[in-house]
């Protein structure tokens, strides 16, 4: 039996041996490292470990150690072996680049393979006069196949970006094996009967091996090299998070502090040593209703929005000292000035780069943003203090509805006052301090009660009931609005649930509902589990909003409407006439109710320009279809004239003013008689 053993089946079995040694190193990296193109280089190596130890059994020399039905089933399977080296070798280079590879490519080329080594292995190895072509295409084919391959694999390293030994390593040799093979191929279908066609044969072979080693080593370099190239990206990322904000790029609230304070520093120095006093303006950038933005363009329109205004704002002609991101829609902008005239200019262009338009996959979208901002060393001469400053200008600025606000003595006081209002407000709403006051409406048709109006009132442990003008502003300034508009829903509906238990009768109720409330989309959810838990008709509840609440953003408005009055929910406009909009766009609004302000009532008797303006109101509202309720009646006069002119119903002094629950029991008690 040993004389079957020849020196090129040793040779063969001995690589074997080698690459199995390799396929161990391969597996545990991959345990370690579990990527996929490593997975890839372990099947490629794996194959060609098999191909060698297939060669050990089947030497070129003829051999009777195996029939010739099992010689036909070896070279079958060394070219399925070959073929997988090659294609996972191909497919671990491409995943490397991170290129990703759709499992029905994989699959289609592994059946690709065995379709292939059937063909060329078996259909001509059967015909025993068929030789040279079973030479050709089981030689011949492949290393045109081989040789193509390689050469591409080495154009795609060419194109990376990474430049390293075992990238150009693997270059060299998928270059120079490519070359091997195709020059293998045209040789032995020119020259395959030469006398030294087989020497050439003979050199190739022990090429190849020495080539194969090589290749294995330098796959293990590289998966080295990759994952200390990986290990130092993922080093230098988590440096540059740790300064830099992950979605916009532009820097943390701690670097940005940093550099304005070195910025800060450097500027101290400079202006003691020469003339010039040049000063920095720190912006703070607050996007409106950014929220908004994000429900109704989706979180990733949101997220490119933020990014492109940090691009911007870094691209300024103004060359920024500093752009920081501070929270979700907050950004910091810091610019030198040499000249205090040049902060207009500032101004405006920072409004100019907020609001031009965002486009992002053929969706357009327009946005505004709120500016504080204060001056080192004007304002202060530290960092911190500068940040707080123009935080208490921007907050001012978004209190006020105001585009931009400078920073200015006072508003320090302002600020610390709302952190105790705060604490007051909120320790209120826990200890259910709010009372609800309700103001009697009369419809002036059957002179009986329509319904009452809800106003809240706050009855203070300390300083006794106060009213809404002593609150509601810090409440605004606070955002409190939702947390509180909903507190207030709650106890009307609470009360009207109460009357019924208790005198059977039902009384609608107004309520004032604030422009942030009403926009919520969680409103209309709210008010219908209100309803269902307090077993109250819609038609008992009214909501009133602000004309310029409406106007703000009609479209959202009217849907919101008419998701209410689908649900039987009236819904009112109240102070109409002291809004910037015009009474044409009553016949856009889908609402019940119109409200006349008191400021057109006070005068009406005996002033013929608020005449007109009243007259003209009731008559273009009952032309729309809508009721209309005068505020702020006060005189016999007056409800005769309103009376006269057609009005659906009044509230005023004259009528009742505003009374506590206890007084309007008494006359609910009166008229349920």
């Amino acid at each position: 039996m040993y004389d079957y053993i020849t020196p090129l089946s040793f040779l063969f079995l001995t690589q074997a041996i080698v690459f199995f040694v390799l396929l161990y190193f391969f597996y545990t990296y991959y345990r370690a490292f579990p990527r996929r193109y490593v997975k890839y280089w372990l099947v490629s190596i794996g194959a060609l470990c098999c191909s060698y130890l297939i060669k050990s059994v089947i030497p070129y020399a003829n051999s009777h150690f195996l029939s010739y039905y099992w010689h036909i089933l070896a070279e079958l399977s060394l070219q399925i072996c070959q073929y997988i080296f090659l294609i996972f070798l191909a497919f671990g280079v491409v995943k490397a680049q991170s290129t990703k590879i759709p499992k029905q490519i994989i699959t289609g080329a592994i059946a690709l393979v065995v379709v292939l080594s059937f063909i060329t292995t078996v259909f001509f190895t059967l015909e025993l006069s068929q030789e040279f072509s079973d030479f050709y295409l089981t030689i011949s084919l492949p290393s045109l196949i081989f040789g193509c391959t390689l050469l591409l694999l080495a154009g795609l390293l060419l194109l990376t970006n990474k430049d390293d030994f075992s990238n150009r390593m693997l270059t060299f040799f998928s270059a120079v094996f490519g070359v091997r093979y195709l020059i293998y191929s045209f040789v032995s279908i020119a020259s395959l009967t030469e006398p030294w066609f087989r020497q050439l044969e003979l050199f190739l072979l022990y090429f190849d091996i020495a080539a194969h080693s090589i290749l294995g080593f330098t796959l293990l370099i590289y998966i080295q090299s990759s994952e200390r190239f990986d290990a130092l990206n993922a080093r230098n990322r988590a440096q540059y998070l740790g300064k830099h904000d992950s979605l916009t790029g532009a820097l943390n609230r701690e670097q940005v502090m940093a550099k304005l304070s070195k910025k800060i520093g450097k500027l101290t120095q400079d202006n003691k040593t020469e003339q010039s006093q040049i000063k920095l303006a720190v912006f703070l950038i607050d996007i409106k209703q950014f929220k908004f933005i994000n429900d109704t363009y989706g979180l990733k329109i949101g997220d490119f929005i933020l990014g492109e205004i940090a691009r911007r704002l870094n691209h300024s002609v103004f060359i920024p000292q500093a752009v920081g991101r501070l929270s979700g829609d907050s950004f910091m902008f810091v610019i030198e000035l040499e000249q205090l005239s040049h902060i207009d200019r500032a101004v405006n262009h920072i409004h100019e780069l907020i609001e031009r338009s965002f486009c992002h996959k053929q969706q357009e979208v327009k946005i505004q943003g709120s500016v504080g901002y204060c001056l080192y060393p004007d304002d202060a001469d530290k960092s911190e203090d500068l940040l707080q400053k123009a935080n208490l200008a921007l907050h001012h600025a978004e209190t006020n509805n105001i585009a931009t606000v400078a920073f200015e003595e006072g508003m320090q006081a302002q600020g610390r006052h709302l952190v105790l209002m705060e604490k007051e407000l909120r320790l209120a709403l826990k200890n259910d301090e709010f009372i609800l006051y309700y103001q009697p409406q009369l419809n002036l048709i059957t002179n009986k009660l329509e319904g009452v109006e809800a106003l809240v009132r706050w009855q203070h442990p300390q300083k006794g009931i106060l009213p809404p003008s002593e609150f509601l502003s810090e409440i605004e300034a606070l955002g409190m609005h939702n947390e509180f508009d909903n507190y207030i829903l709650t106890k009307a509906c609470e009360a009207s649930a109460r009357w019924f238990t208790v005198y059977q009768r039902r009384v609608a109720i107004a309520v004032n509902i604030t422009a942030v409330e009403f926009q919520d989309k969680q409103l209309v959810a709210t008010i219908q589990m209100l309803l269902h838990k307090y077993n109250i008709p819609s038609k008992y509840l009214e909501l009133e909003i602000t004309e310029n609440v409406v106007m703000t953003d009609i479209i959202r408005a009217m849907n919101s409407i008419v998701k209410l009055q689908s649900m039987g929910v009236k819904v009112s406009i109240d102070d109409f006439g002291t809004g910037y909009s015009s009474l044409a766009y009553l016949r856009n609004l889908p609402i019940d109710k119109i409200k006349i302000d008191r400021s057109f009532i006070q005068e009406v008797a005996s002033n013929d320009s608020d005449l007109t303006i009243v007259k003209s109101m009731i008559e273009l509202s009952h032309g729309l279809g809508k009721r209309v309720l005068a505020e702020g009646v006060e005189t016999v006069e007056q409800l005769d004239l309103l009376r006269n002119l057609g009005c659906d119903a009044v509230q005023g002094y004259f009528i009742n003013k505003p009374l506590p629950e206890e007084k309007l029991v008494c006359y609910l008690e009166k008229r349920s008689r």
